[in-house]
């Protein structure tokens, strides 16, 4: 390996786990380090992770990347940093600990701080300002949850000691010095998931921070998506590197897909399902349960914006599937059992497990699997299990599709789950589209080391990632119109069974 070639590190802080990845010029994967943090369950509805934890995954991971490509610090040209978006931190800035576990977004302990917030004006009280419904899914109330209900925190907060952030920005101060001088920033995209940014003037509202009893001293400065916020601590493996890019996860993965023109869109098939199509310079305001969100901001050029759909449960429902019914061993082989039978034998599983996310935004909604009979196997299940991706990503299409004014001539496609086959075709046939995946699938933390690489001048902005993106497969449609139209009707018959499932028995039952 040439000693003056330069690369750049990501770090991608995930839900599920954290991953350090090296790329060199091309957008091509060098050498990586990943690391599964716990998924802590306290109660019915509630998850959460330990920052510290994190913290300590993300040096191990970074020095086992670097390792890997055997290079060191002096060969990196910048670290880019995305994240997974809305799980809040709070932490005291004197001594670095945090004051509880990270609230993580699927967690929807905040229902009735949401509700208190809406009061008589609804659910969309904040929308106009922010782009967001209230809805558990955000930063904001899980920052007021911890503030009244962690001894002390309030306190503290409001005598200037504590700071928040996503865990983008929880990992920027850890990175640049922690308590010794760590830099409190985020970015434009994780700072329009908290409900407490102004989505058009690009700061943090007031009145809404005041509504949620959140002191304006805790939040972080926002930057754009590509600058250097601060350089690597002293003590670190990363001394001195210039930390560069933050991206939001699904934003990221946007930027890694270079749909860099209005009405280009991706999905990203992790844990959940994300969405996204850019809309320019131009902030659309959703009618049909979509949210408006930045899709990234570099250096000081306009912020571009995207509409984006979000489902709560799709890889998280394979892991169910493994971990909670034993049904399969590994994730891989939900596949093998779904290619037994030809269609799902009328079952449908509806995964609401943290309520229903776009385009529905309902809360109190929970998972059902319906259609059973005498006939369904596993196997049924299994392929149900699967199409669930697939029927909840179609409604966020349609969706989109109603707000832009412009029907989706291709899907772009990353994450875990596109490797499997079964699933990609079947995206394909209910969607009416062409579905396409690329040579790169971690388009993630990409899109986080191109950011990064553009601030510091390694690739000559958007034109570089667009020449380096490239199509690795296409999936065509060849299911016909009525049995598409058949199977959402039946779809959408079998989301409908999960609604208002939550009131104060079902919370006495599994609490």
């Amino acid at each position: 390996m040439n000693d003056d070639q330069k690369y750049i590190l990501a770090i991608d802080q995930g839900t599920t786990s954290t991953r350090a990845i090296v790329f060199d010029h091309g957008g091509q994967i060098v050498a990586s380090g990943q690391r599964e943090h716990e998924q802590i369950f306290p109660k019915s509805g509630w998850v959460e992770h330990d920052p510290m934890e994190i913290w300590e995954n993300t040096r191990r991971v970074i020095g086992e990347a670097l390792t890997a490509a055997e290079i060191n610090r002096h060969q990196l040209a910048a670290v880019g940093i995305t994240n997974q978006r809305e799980t809040a931190v709070v932490w005291d800035k004197n001594t670095g600990q945090p004051v509880y576990n990270a609230i993580v977004w699927q967690d929807t302990r905040t229902q009735k701080i949401c509700d208190r917030l809406a009061g008589d004006a609804g659910a969309d009280k904040y929308k106009e300002r922010v782009g967001l419904p209230l809805a558990t899914y955000f930063s904001g109330p899980k920052v007021a949850w911890i503030l009244e209900n962690v001894e002390g925190a309030k306190e503290k907060a409001e005598a200037g000691d504590l700071l928040f952030g996503n865990t983008d920005a929880w990992l920027v101060w850890n990175l640049t010095g922690g308590a010794s001088g760590g830099v409190h920033v985020t970015d434009v995209t994780n700072a329009s998931r908290t409900m407490l940014m102004n989505i058009d003037t690009l700061d943090w509202n007031a009145d809404i921070a005041a509504d949620m009893g959140i002191p304006l001293s805790m939040l972080p400065e926002i930057k754009s998506s590509s600058e250097v916020y601060g350089h690597g601590r002293k003590q670190g493996v990363l001394v001195d590197a210039p930390i560069a890019g933050i991206l939001g996860d699904q934003q990221a993965a946007t930027f890694g897909q270079a749909c860099f023109e209005i009405g280009q869109a991706k999905n990203t098939y992790g844990t959940g399902n994300f969405m996204l199509i850019n809309t320019g310079e131009e902030l659309v305001r959703s009618e049909n349960g979509l949210l408006t969100t930045v899709c990234y901001k570099i250096g000081d050029n306009k912020p571009i914006y995207a509409l984006e759909g979000s489902v709560a449960v799709t890889g998280s429902l394979v892991q169910w599937v493994r971990d909670n019914l034993g049904l399969i061993k590994d994730a891989p082989e939900i596949e093998d059992l779904a290619k037994q039978v030809d269609d799902n034998g009328g079952c449908y599983v509806v995964p609401a497990f943290s309520g229903l996310f776009a385009p529905y935004w309902k809360s109190d909604a929970r998972g059902a699997i319906v259609g059973l009979t005498r006939y369904i196997t596993k196997n049924h299940i299994a392929r149900a299990t699967l199409e669930a991706t697939a029927f909840q990503s179609a409604e966020l299409l349609e969706a989109m599709n109603a707000d832009s004014g412009v029907d989706l001539t291709e899907l772009k496609v990353d994450g875990g789950m596109v490797m499997n086959e079964t699933l990609m075709q079947f995206q394909a046939d209910i969607l009416g589209v062409p579905v396409v995946r690329p040579k790169v699938i971690e388009t993630t933390a990409l899109g986080a080391a191109y950011a990064a690489g553009i601030a510091v001048g390694f690739w000559n902005g958007e034109q570089d990632v667009i020449d380096n993106w490239a199509e690795d497969k296409r999936w065509e449609p060849n299911m016909d119109e009525e049995t598409r139209a058949r199977s959402l009707r039946l779809w959408k018959k079998a989301v409908e069974r999960t609604f208002d499932w939550v009131d104060e028995d079902t919370e006495a039952a599994t609490a």
